[in-house]
C-alpha cells in the first residue's frame, strides 16, 4: 500500500473533473492546488505508475463543436497490416479514435476501429471516401456504423467523498 498525501488527493480530485481548455492546463491546475506545474506533471506520472489512476485522456464533445454525425468504421484488416493502416488513419483530423480490438469469430470479423466525425452524415461519408482513397484501402472489407444515440460522456471518477489514504500498488506482493 502506498500512502497518498493531501496534495495527491487534491490533484486527483481536480483532474477527474477534466483539464482546463488552456494552452498550459497543468499550470492552471498547479495554481489551484498550490503546486508548481512541474510538480503536477510529476505527481500525475507517479499516480499513474503506482496504479492510482489508470489513464488520462480527452473526451471530445463533438456536438458542442458543431459535428452532429459520427460513425464507427470497422475494418477486417489482415493482422500484419493493422499498424500501417492505423498510422495512416490517425493522420486525418476527422479521426478521433483509432484502435485495434480482437476479432470475435464467427460473428465479428473486424479488428480495426476508427471514429469519423462530420457536420452531417454526408460529411462523414465524404471523410470516409477521402480516407479510403488516400490510405489505399479500397479492397479492405469494412462497415460504417452511424451513432443513433448520444450517451453521457465523462472521464474516470476516482474520488467521490474523499480518496482513501492508501492505494494498493499494482503488482505488489
Amino acid at each position: 500500500m502506498t500512502p497518498l498525501s493531501d496534495s495527491d488527493r487534491a490533484l486527483v480530485s481536480v483532474i477527474q473533473k477534466g483539464l482546463p481548455l488552456l494552452p498550459r492546463p497543468y499550470e492552471a491546475i498547479a495554481r489551484s492546488i498550490s503546486m508548481s506545474e512541474q510538480e503536477v506533471i510529476e505527481r500525475i506520472r507517479w499516480l499513474y505508475e503506482i496504479g492510482a489512476i489508470k489513464r488520462l485522456g480527452v473526451i471530445v464533445r463533438h456536438h458542442e463543436l458543431g459535428y452532429n454525425a459520427n460513425a464507427m468504421v470497422v475494418w477486417d484488416v489482415p493482422d500484419h497490416l493493422v499498424a500501417d493502416m492505423g498510422r495512416c488513419f490517425s493522420q486525418f483530423e476527422f479521426i478521433t479514435l483509432c484502435y485495434q480490438r480482437p476479432r470475435r469469430m464467427p460473428l465479428w470479423r473486424y479488428n480495426l476501429f476508427c471514429m469519423i466525425h462530420g457536420q452531417d452524415r454526408d460529411a462523414v461519408i465524404a471523410n470516409l471516401d477521402r480516407l479510403v482513397e488516400q490510405c489505399d484501402v479500397q479492397d479492405i472489407p469494412h462497415d460504417v456504423l452511424f451513432s443513433c444515440r448520444r450517451f453521457k460522456q465523462r472521464g474516470a471518477i476516482y474520488v467521490h467523498n474523499g480518496l482513501p489514504d492508501r492505494i494498493k500498488n499494482q503488482g505488489a506482493g
